[in-house]
């Protein structure tokens, strides 16, 4: 009893798990706890689709998301899946591929549902193996990237675990970004654990925090965009997705499919 009270009171939960009472003061406004096996609910999650960002090697489909067991799947695989948007001769990489060599999935609650301020935490296992990208993460509902903003709550690659902000700079982005090695956690069975990642976010702050343990705290009086707005003073979506090679993911020719990202709950908390 006392290791269970000692969870709930961290935030820490087991699938299939009844809802912990938030903290005084906070009231639970979103949550998916993925207990009914299927599609995730459509009122809560929408999907993107194709080739997306980075020039990563997936594309992007719902089939590659699913609930089973009181946990979210999202599953990358190595298979070849023709893109219809291919143009023979064309520079864009979305466009001059003929076929997608890897597929995967990328969850959103864009156009659902957005938050100012809250607590946004994620409990999941991520793969971490090579050429694998997984991230749990946040962008600015209004504006397009990098002005709109983005969090990165979770964000694994190459051996390090990620917590940044992005915003718009004079040249292109500015951040404020914090690497993590795995290894630094001294637990050889760290990535076959499930973990609990937290964002605190209020006018002036926002704290990302995994298991506790503080990986940004980051001051968002500082984080101006070049025309003088402050994309962290605006409603953010939410993002769950397995991203697999392309401009920061690493190599995954060797590693053997399909991958994971085993999501046991999401929740959104905010100030009463």
């Amino acid at each position: 009893m006392r290791l269970l009270l000692h969870a709930v009171a961290l935030g820490i939960a087991f699938a299939g798990s009844a809802l912990p009472q938030p903290a005084e003061g906070w009231k639970l406004v979103f949550s998916d706890e993925f207990d009914k096996d299927g599609r995730p609910d459509p009122a809560k999650w929408t999907y993107e689709t194709g080739f997306v960002r980075n020039q990563e090697l997936q594309w992007y489909r719902p089939e590659n998301a699913w609930c089973e067991r009181g946990l979210l799947i999202i599953e990358g695989r190595r298979e070849r899946l023709k893109n219809p948007n291919y143009i023979p001769g064309s520079k864009d990489w979305r466009t001059n591929r003929e076929y997608a060599e890897y597929t995967s999935a990328s969850v959103t609650t864009r156009g659902l549902h957005k938050w100012k301020y809250g607590r946004f935490e994620m409990r999941g296992r991520i793969d971490t193996r090579a050429g694998i990208w997984p991230a749990f993460w946040t962008l600015g509902a209004e504006g397009r990237w990098p002005a709109n903003g983005e969090v990165d709550i979770m964000e694994y690659y190459r051996g390090m675990l990620l917590a940044n902000l992005i915003w718009a700079g004079e040249r292109r982005t500015r951040d404020i970004t914090v690497r993590k090695p795995i290894t630094s956690f001294e637990d050889p069975e760290w990535s076959s654990k499930f973990h609990v990642w937290r964002m605190d976010w209020d006018e002036n702050r926002i704290l990302i925090t995994v298991d506790g343990l503080v990986l940004n705290d980051s001051d968002l009086n500082k984080t101006l965009n070049p025309d003088g707005t402050n994309p962290y003073r605006h409603a953010h979506y939410m993002i769950l997705n397995l991203a697999i090679g392309g401009t920061a993911g690493g190599d995954p020719s060797d590693t053997k499919f399909p991958a994971r990202f085993e999501v046991d709950y999401v929740r959104v908390y905010q100030k009463e």
